[in-house]
């Protein structure tokens, strides 16, 4: 059976004007699962992963780690990193080096750096793609 590595229960926010994003979304993602979130723009896409990150608060509901409630966890003990869409793309760094910036700055070891790249690069199809330069990938592979 697989793990639950992430988990939303009844996410509720809601923005001051009184516009409501997310309306009790459930969502359970497994690990090694590779999930897209795909939806027209103002729909909650990015709140909801600025709610996974901690950089926003839900209304209502709970989000759930690894097992572990994170609701009220501040940002920088999450293990959550987030990467970014194109234009956030470091241009001076090849795409190995773009996908191991947030474990660097995390001091993780060398070896577990190479390792967590690799994986995630395998996972989206794009070994052969680590030392290219980001500026000469097309926009779906950003």
């Amino acid at each position: 059976m697989k793990k639950k590595l992430i988990q939303f229960k009844n996410i509720v926010k809601s923005y001051e004007d009184g516009k409501v994003v997310l309306k009790g979304i459930n969502l359970d993602i497994y690990e090694n699962e590779f999930v897209t979130l795909l939806g027209p723009s103002g729909c909650g896409k990015t709140t909801l992963l600025r709610i996974l990150g901690g950089f926003l608060n839900a209304d209502q509901g709970q989000v759930i780690f690894d097992g572990q409630e994170i609701s009220n966890m501040p940002p920088y003990k999450r293990e959550v990193n987030t990467v970014f869409q194109k234009y956030a793309l470091f241009p001076h760094m090849n795409v190995y080096d773009n996908i191991a910036f947030g474990l660097k700055l995390k001091k993780e070891p060398k070896d577990i750096i190479e390792q967590k790249v690799k994986r995630m690069l395998k996972l989206v199809n794009l070994e052969e793609y680590a030392d290219r330069s980001v500026t000469a990938m097309s926009g779906g592979q950003q």
